[in-house]
């Protein structure tokens, strides 16, 4: 990859995340796709509040960085303006999953040919360690010291449902395969979301006695089943483990910006 050329203020600091943290995977492995596909000069990428919030700093194509939760409508944006362009949202649980749940619902459902890359690592690591829609029923975090009470969330099976054409979901420890689902859901027609689930050591470990970083690495390994080994799971071991790979994909559906320009087109006296 070309040499990365930090801004003068942070030319001292390697990562500005915290220890162990799992960003810098998900961070590494979207710029190697990027490069590796060649486009990053035609790569916008958006990056609104949370631990999220700097990822301008690490990818070497044009960014803009939205409020908190509407970094889908900002895409949207910069889409209609540029569709010739690759978008792509970099959203953490905090922000996708709470704040920003109706942008990526109704992005979904419109089929923008966005990619989002959800990173979720199950909290609110940025803000002190609160508990997000994504955080595991019985967990603990600062706004749950006894346990989380709500029902899991499963924001893959929201996306499917608003209208999501592409949906899949991998960890931090798979890398390979992530990388290759990040291929696929920039590949795809239409509006794609990768789970990444994430480790945050500092803010959810710790406060769960999970160990450090590669024991978090391990829980992702032991924890995580391949779609096709899922489908034949039994119930009842499905228990406490999550599937990783494409969870939905659907070809064919035009795409909104090609949809809209047709509109404008149709509107000017075109047929």
């Amino acid at each position: 990859m070309p040499e990365f050329k930090r801004p003068h203020a942070l030319a001292d600091v390697t990562t500005h995340y915290c220890p162990g943290c799992t960003h810098g995977i998900v961070h590494r492995l979207v710029a190697e796709v990027i490069d590796e596909m060649g486009i990053e000069g035609d790569t916008i990428g958006v990056c609104p509040v949370g631990c999220s919030v700097m990822a301008y700093d690490y990818f070497e194509c044009d960014m803009l960085e939205a409020s908190h939760g509407r970094a889908p409508a900002v895409a949207t944006g910069i889409k209609r303006a540029n569709p010739d362009k690759f978008v792509f949202t970099y959203q953490g649980d905090g922000d996708l999953a709470a704040i920003g749940t109706a942008e990526i619902v109704h992005a979904a459902h419109r089929g923008e040919k966005i990619t989002t890359i959800f990173v979720n690592n199950a909290i609110y690591g940025m803000t002190g360690g609160q508990y997000s829609p994504m955080t595991p029923y019985h967990s603990k975090a600062t706004t749950a010291p006894y346990g989380m009470i709500e029902p899991d969330f499963n924001l893959a099976e929201l996306a499917k449902a608003a209208g999501a054409t592409f949906v899949a979901r991998c960890t931090t420890f798979h890398a390979q395969m992530l990388s290759d689902l990040i291929v696929k859901g920039i590949q795809h027609k239409g509006f794609s979301l990768i789970e990444a689930v994430s480790a945050c050591p500092i803010s959810f470990g710790r406060q769960n006695k999970m160990g450090g970083p590669a024991e978090m690495m391990m829980w992702q390994r032991d924890h995580a089943v391949p779609v096709a080994a899922w489908d034949k799971l039994p119930e009842e071991k499905r228990e406490g483990k999550f599937p990783i790979g494409v969870l939905y994909q659907v070809e064919g559906r035009k795409e909104y910006t090609e949809a809209y320009d047709e509109l404008i087109a149709m509107a000017q006296g075109g047929k």
